[in-house]
């Protein structure tokens, strides 16, 4: 617990001197459309408790929406990049993505044999998943969106108060090499939603607003107020550990970061 509790502490520490990300487009006036066989989930809207919060917000209201599935392959974000060569690894612009963008792939349109095209992808970064969701006329989730889903198990669509809930996430969260696993290797979620636990952390659209308060969730109040202190003190649930790890997580990255255990997933507003 003692290593958790610093585990935590340093991530929270990194993200107080990372600058939070604006609302970035990307100007990619050549993006291509291209398909793929993922398959979408609807998942009906309700009420969760954030683990960031003020007092006064309990729950937040999230409407129903699609999400894939799975979270993108290798073999999916080849097809992007067959479609989109301006997003392979020897001409995307550093200012997009940092030199770790697909360190891991031998070419431009090969990715290492030791690695299955039905695994997630990863060392990508926030803008070249963003354009990946937009070339399928996507979005990436948001962070209500991804902790929505994420308090369901297998059986329940909250089993945030069961008492082994937080501890099987930590478990899964220790696996090594997560970025080998081909996706639906583990059951779904009570939505059919697979592997947000067991597989690699996930880019969410709003990563950066890990600080935000309950009312700038919904009113666009600008980040120059955010502060760590502030984080740590509108905290919900204390015992949440996981969800703490996961925020942490996301306020220590910036958009051009591209990691070999960060991948992420599509969704699409319903219409």
């Amino acid at each position: 617990m003692r290593f958790l509790v610093l585990f935590i502490c340093s991530l929270f520490l990194i993200s107080c001197n990372n600058n939070v990300q604006d609302d970035v487009s990307v100007p990619d006036n050549l993006l291509k459309n291209f398909t793929t066989d993922v398959k979408m989930v609807e998942i009906e809207g309700g009420e969760y408790k954030p683990f960031f919060g003020q007092d006064s917000l309990q729950y937040v209201e999230v409407k129903s929406f699609l999400i894939d599935e799975t979270l993108v392959t290798n073999a999916d974000y080849l097809k992007f990049l067959k479609a989109n060569p301006q997003w392979t690894k020897s001409k995307v612009l550093r200012l997009y993505a940092d030199e770790n963008y697909l360190a891991n792939w031998k070419t431009d349109f090969e990715f290492p044999e030791d690695v299955s095209p039905n695994a997630p992808v990863t060392n990508v970064s926030w803008y070249a998943a963003k354009a990946y969701a937009e070339a399928l006329g996507k979005r990436l989730p948001t962070v209500d969106e991804w902790e929505f889903l994420g308090i369901a198990n297998n059986e329940l669509p909250d089993a945030s108060e069961l008492p082994d809930f937080t501890a099987t996430i930590l478990k899964s969260y220790q696996i090594g090499e997560r970025f080998k696993i081909p996706v639906k290797s583990n059951a779904p979620n009570y939505y059919q939603v697979y592997d947000l636990y067991g597989s690699v952390w996930e880019w969410i659209s709003d990563f950066n607003s890990v600080m935000i308060t309950g009312e700038s969730r919904n009113n666009n109040v600008k980040s120059e107020s955010l502060f760590c202190a502030g984080a740590s003190l509108t905290s919900t649930d204390l015992k949440n550990y996981a969800a703490f790890i996961r925020f942490a997580m996301r306020g220590s990255l910036e958009a051009k970061y591209c990691i070999s255990n960060l991948g992420f997933r599509c969704a699409k507003d319903l219409n």
